[in-house]
Order: structure tokens, then sequence, then C-alpha cells
């Protein structure tokens, strides 16, 4: 089956993450594929910071990875956002397809060995064929 539905595993606490989740919300975009990107979804009725808040945004974006056929991370290196390498855990576990971006120079071997292909950079995305969704492992320093 071709992934047709797409989420996005990312933090996007700083400038360098925003441009590179909006990039990557644009390349799946550009492909014609639907895409649920945590970055566009907000509890605007919680204020944030609460437990209600808090409660209302794991559930959005649970929501979320229920709803894709595959996650695309984007994986800065050994040093990972926890909310990032959670969403990778959970689509492990539901036997969805996720595909790692690294953005960074070293992985867990967590992530890369629960993935079910690994990148390097977005160019690789941009052309990457989900019809055929090949394999390719991680080369480099792991953890």
């Amino acid at each position: 089956m071709t992934p047709k539905k797409f989420y996005i595993a990312s933090p996007f606490f700083n400038d360098e993450e925003i441009q590179a989740i909006v990039k990557t919300e644009n390349i799946l975009r550009n492909r014609g594929f639907q895409v649920f990107s945590p970055r566009e979804h907000t509890a605007p009725e919680e204020t944030p910071g609460t437990a209600a808040w808090s409660h209302k945004i794991f559930e959005i974006d649970r929501e979320g990875i229920v709803w894709a056929d595959c996650l695309v991370v984007l994986y800065w290196g050994n040093y990972s956002d926890t909310g990032t390498a959670w969403e990778c855990g959970y689509v492990y576990a539901t036997g969805k397809p996720a595909v790692i971006v690294h953005l960074g120079d070293s992985s867990n071997l967590m992530i890369h060995e629960g993935s079910h292909t690994n990148l390097k950079g977005l160019d690789e995305l941009e052309a990457y064929d989900f019809e055929s969704m090949p394999r390719y492992p991680y080369e480099g320093k792991m953890y």
C-alpha cells in the first residue's frame, strides 16, 4: 500500500527546526499527499501549560498518528526531542512505517532500527519513492 496520509514528527522549538518542518510540509503536500503536522494544530480553547491544554494536545497528536499511513520523522541525531521519540515508538507499535530523515550526524539505535527506512536530508525525502518504499539502513555514528 502506498501511503497517502503523513504525520510529521519533529521538534519545532527553534528557527532551524521550524524551517525544516515547513519545508517537509511543502515537500509532501507538493507531491499530493495529505499531511498532519503538529506544528499546525493547537488547542486555542485551552491555556498553554495547563493540564487541560496538555491533555488536548496529546489527544490531537495521537489521533493524527492514528489517522496517518506513515510517519515522517525529522531527526536531529542522538539529541532527540522526547515527544518525537515517543511518536516514533508509538507508530512502531502500530505497525505503520516510519521514514527517518536524518538531519544530524548521529543516531540512537532505537530510532534507526525501529524505522522502515533512513534518509539523509530533505533532498532525499523529496526524491523518495513512496510507491515502492525502498529500505535504506542507517549509516553513520550511532549510540
